[in-house]
């Protein structure tokens, strides 16, 4: 009980550190005109959110950085060797990495030669998959992560050197499910949250404190991101947030071995993914049929009518009994 009431302060302290300095934030990003470029092809609607200021990952990522380093920072300066408190290190890194690629990313959108565009999405991929991997070879031989546990059977499975791969592309696929999700305002924001909770019971079950308190950490943030977030948004979270967030909810479900449901407790950006592969896959196969209306599938449902809030509450609402479910099996 003593460490679910931490983690859940930790929420709370990290809401108001984001809350508190999103206001400086905006007005810096306004001053140097880091604006949204909508493309052509989206909704009508989308047009008015043209130049709305973006990069906004930073926003939640500063304060999850501040209250880690602060609560690890013993196991950082050598005080101690804690081989519990250094994990969570591994999701932070993997967390300013992904962000460092998504300012990266964002940046060439907005000034820089590939404008409106960003980063070639093979290069991009690519560090992607580099990132991962090194990701994937600290939980395997470092960390020692379990292989993979699975609801309902009771003896372990060793994927031996499969386990790089199969990481790897797991941390990767999310990074990219996230990014496709950060379409409508709070959309991405509301669907990590409830991911991250999810994990974050998920370790306080397995009496993984710090990791716990790194994912509620994080969902405070981001309810503080939110704050800013919601229709209609003054800030977007843009690919230094969303490629950010989903490499880090991979790398939480990998560390409890809980990954098998990962899918399903993120079924939102997992089915956002999909739709974009099947939608790109068609388009190829048809020689430019479209089987969606649009890509990602958020925008499929904003052309046949629904509004954006309706598209953003509906999804969550399954998002949220989808996570709920997820947290059940893991307890079976």
């Amino acid at each position: 009980m003593k460490q679910a009431t931490l983690a859940l302060s930790l929420a709370a302290l990290s809401y108001m550190l984001t809350v508190i300095w999103g206001g400086p934030l905006l007005r810096v990003l306004r001053h140097f005109r880091i604006g949204k470029i909508i493309r052509v092809e989206e909704p009508g609607r989308h047009s008015v959110k043209m130049g709305t200021p973006t990069m906004g990952g930073v926003l939640f990522i500063l304060p999850v950085l501040l209250l880690t380093v602060l609560l690890n920072g013993a196991v950082l300066i050598g005080m101690t060797t804690s081989g519990i408190g250094r994990s969570v290190l591994l999701p932070l890194f993997v967390m300013i990495g992904f962000a460092g690629l998504g300012v990266i990313d964002d940046w060439q959108g907005i000034r820089g030669a590939r404008k409106g565009v960003g980063m070639r999405a093979r290069t991009k991929f690519i560090i992607q998959i580099l990132l991962s991997l090194g990701a994937a070879y600290v939980l395997k031989y470092i960390l020692q992560s379990p292989d993979i546990i699975i609801p309902g059977v009771y003896f372990k499975f060793e994927l031996g050197y499969w386990y790089l791969p199969i990481a790897a592309v797991l941390i990767a696929g999310m990074s990219n499910a996230i990014n496709f999700t950060d379409g409508l305002d709070g959309l991405a924001g509301l669907i990590s949250a409830t991911a991250f909770a999810a994990y974050g019971i998920i370790a306080l079950s397995q009496g993984q404190w710090y990791l716990a308190r790194f994912c509620f950490t994080i969902v405070g943030a981001l309810f503080g991101f939110l704050w800013f977030n919601v229709h209609p948004a003054e800030l977007f979270m843009g690919d230094t947030g969303s490629l950010a967030l989903g490499s880090t909810l991979a790398v939480v479900s990998l560390m409890t071995g809980h990954w098998f449901v990962l899918p399903l407790i993120a079924i939102i950006p997992v089915a956002e993914l999909f739709s974009v592969m099947i939608q790109v896959g068609y388009f190829k196969l048809t020689k430019g049929k479209r089987f969606f209306k649009m890509a990602p599938v958020h925008l499929h449902f904003e052309l046949l009518g629904w509004s954006e809030t309706q598209v953003v509450q509906r999804f969550w609402l399954i998002g949220l009994l989808a996570a709920m479910l997820g947290v059940g099996l893991t307890l079976v």
